[in-house]
């Protein structure tokens, strides 16, 4: 990751790079803020190289700020503002997304800007009005599916995204210059350089925030299909402008719960190490076989929402744990529930268990699988009661041979 050499603004011991030197078009400019300090997104999601907050301006005879940013990123945003802004008044502030992440400084806009306009859907206000308290009596513009807000030369077309990933959610498409501002679709953790490749961290972010809905992003990427895209504007991560068929393409595959990649991911939860050594050697086994992609994820130590996202990426999956309390170990138990939470589906699985009096983590497994669509099972279970021995080490044998076919 690039370094930032130039850190503009420090509030509250936080540092952040001002990301309004970035060019968008003339007349699209960057507000936003890249976060390096932050740690865990969403309290939940591990970000080692950070993430951005996007909000934009199109600077037209009418003005329009697209969004606003998290709390941590208030004063670079408003510094931002101000400079883009150069003395002007905005005209409208379009709010394609509630969540905090990009909707805690409605208030402060708002009121900076008394004359400024909201721009939302009907249940874009229902939301706002649980998040802040703010008077919006003839403030706000209610759009709707195919509504378009002119600016100038600038037109924008409203399209509604429910649950990608929030109700209220929709996206806008500015017409002359080909940019869709796509709210959450299209992020991506880490430095925003389109440069920095994209894929990994892109899988993870829409694994694990919009990998539920993908019935929903596909009704998106329909309604996308139909524009001239240009370029991509989201919330998170780099403004794309290059391959934009390449991006367009990885949400398709991941919002059908298609594999990505033909590959094996094989995911470990083990105790005292016995069953890593299993599926440490399971995984030597198939890269011999000719298996090109295999993965070990140890799900006791790893990144969890890295491991969702590698389960999503392969057509294959072995999961192999150790038994606990009459059913699985309790990291892999966890691992699972993630799976199901993100309406995992489409692959077919390999189970190994360990048990040294009373194996039972093979059938914990399926039992928590057993709802989720066309999932398969290897015939072959692997059974082994503390340590391979030769029964258990010809099932390995058998189950590597099923896989690698």
């Amino acid at each position: 990751m690039p370094k930032n050499t130039n850190k503009e603004y420090i509030l509250g011991g936080l540092e952040m790079l001002s990301l309004n030197d970035y060019k968008v078009t003339d007349t699209i400019k960057h507000l936003g803020v890249y976060d390096e300090e932050l740690e865990i997104f969403e309290s939940q999601y591990k970000v080692k190289e950070g993430i951005s907050y996007n909000s934009y301006a199109i600077m037209d005879d009418k003005i329009a700020i697209m969004d606003t940013v998290d709390k941590r990123a208030t004063y670079p945003w408003l510094m931002n503002l101000d400079k883009t802004l150069d003395g002007k008044e905005p005209d409208f502030l379009v709010i394609l997304h509630v969540e905090p992440d990009h909707s805690a400084n409605i208030r402060n806009i708002a009121y900076k800007y008394p004359n400024m306009k909201l721009v939302g859907n009907a249940k874009t206000f229902q939301m706002i009005s649980q998040f802040h308290d703010i008077d919006l009596t003839d403030r706000t513009i209610v759009v709707k599916e195919g509504d378009t807000l002119e600016l100038g030369e600038h037109v924008l077309h409203f399209v509604m995204a429910p649950m990608v990933h929030w109700p209220e959610v929709m996206v806008a498409y500015e017409s002359t210059e080909k940019v869709l501002f796509s709210a959450d679709a299209f992020g991506r953790f880490g430095y925003p350089d389109e440069k920095v490749t994209w894929d990994d961290e892109a899988r993870r972010y829409f694994i694990n925030i919009v990998g539920k809905y993908g019935v929903q992003v596909q009704t998106l990427l329909k309604k996308a299909a139909a524009l001239d895209i240009k370029t991509i504007c989201p919330l998170h991560g780099p403004v794309l402008k290059e391959n934009l068929e390449h991006y367009i393409s990885k949400y398709n595959t991941w919002s059908s719960y298609e594999p990505e990649e033909t590959g094996v991911l094989v995911a470990v939860a083990s105790i005292h190490g016995s069953t890593y050594n299993v599926a440490y050697e399971m995984k030597l086994m198939l890269e011999k076989s000719g298996v090109k992609n295999v993965e070990l994820f140890d799900v006791t130590r790893e990144d969890i929402a890295q491991g969702v996202a590698l389960a999503f990426k392969y057509d294959r999956i072995i999961l192999a744990a150790s038994s606990y309390d009459g059913g699985v170990f309790m990291p892999m138990e966890d691992y699972l529930h993630h799976l199901v939470a993100k309406n995992f589906q489409n692959r077919k699985i390999g189970l190994v268990q360990n048990g040294t009096w009373a194996p039972s983590a093979a059938k914990k497994m399926q039992s928590i699988l057993e709802k989720q669509k066309n999932i398969t099972y290897y015939d072959t279970i692997v059974t082994i009661k503390s340590t391979l021995d030769d029964s258990s080490k010809k099932a390995v044998e058998e189950l590597v041979k099923e896989v690698s076919c």
